[in-house]
């Protein structure tokens, strides 16, 4: 009597792509990760927050001026949200290597480039979200302010609409921002600490120095052609001020002696500042080890 051994099934080709780290499957688990994090929802509390205190004291703050437009204090609202939006990205960034957790992660994806751009893509939806909600709180801080004037609040006027979309874009940038920063350096309170100083020290730091090598007694000069001068036109490329560029018309303030990036120039030099650590951070990834 011959015994047959029973015959061994061969899985298809197709049904283990099927069962494979697809990206899709990937994005899922890092919607999965970034929203099962505390961290994420009290970040987005303190956006919303920060951004309806900050449109309500400006509003009231400027309410007493003759030509009081309430919509104006609409982009000031994100003053201080844009830090919270640079820490959110931060964290995602370098959540997994302070915790250990890209081992299981890298196990699971081998091709590590795709994690990043799942990462990316989910912290843009996130940080969507938060800033969707964060202009709804900025709107309903400015209407104390116009309805102590007698005023409405007309969100399709003039200049309004651009506002609006820049904010959010900007709100959104500095989220992946800090992505690409925490992603690069790896390093939770390194990452923190550039993206905070690029975006809010430096600035503050190049206009001082600019204020102080004037001497007090000088008057400006008035020139048919107007020169470029050296602190402003390097204030004018730093992510914080191009990232406002968005928010503004064509024409619109902009430093004294700097280019006129408009909101374009805005865009483009913003998103060089976000393209340029993520991109850095995925040859990173392939090239070197994580730990």
């Amino acid at each position: 009597m011959s015994a047959h051994a029973p015959a061994r099934t061969v899985p298809r080709p197709d049904s283990v792509g099927r069962r494979g780290p697809t990206f899709g499957r990937v994005v899922a688990s890092e919607w999965t990760k970034i929203g099962s994090l505390r961290s994420t929802y009290w970040i987005a509390g303190v956006t919303i927050a920060l951004s309806w205190a900050m449109a309500y004291l400006s509003a009231n703050a400027s309410s007493g001026d003759p030509g009081f437009q309430p919509e104006a204090s609409l982009t000031d609202g994100l003053a201080l949200s844009q830090l919270a939006m640079c820490v959110l990205g931060v964290l995602v960034g370098t959540g997994e290597l302070s915790t250990g957790a890209f081992r299981a992660t890298f196990v699971a994806v081998p091709r590590r480039v795709p994690v990043l751009a799942a990462r990316a893509l989910v912290t843009a939806g996130v940080g969507a979200v938060i800033a969707a909600l964060a202009l709804v709180a900025t709107v309903l801080g400015i209407l104390p302010a116009a309805a102590s004037r007698g005023m409405g609040v007309d969100l399709t006027a003039e200049n309004t609409p651009q506002a609006l979309v820049g904010s959010f874009l900007l709100l959104v940038g500095m989220a992946l921002l800090g992505l690409g920063a925490g992603a690069l350096l790896r390093h939770t309170a390194l990452a923190t600490t550039t993206v905070l100083a690029l975006v809010f020290v430096v600035p503050v730091a190049l206009s001082l120095a600019s204020d102080l090598a004037t001497e007090p007694l000088d008057l400006p000069v008035e020139t048919e052609v107007a020169t470029l001068d050296p602190v402003s036109t390097a204030l004018a490329f730093l992510p914080g001020d191009a990232a406002y560029r968005m928010t503004t018309t064509a024409g619109g303030d902009g430093p004294d002696g700097a280019p006129d990036l408009g909101p374009w120039g805005g865009d483009a030099v913003f998103a060089a500042w976000i393209l340029v650590p993520l991109v850095a951070a995925g040859v990173r990834l392939r090239t070197r080890d994580v730990t």
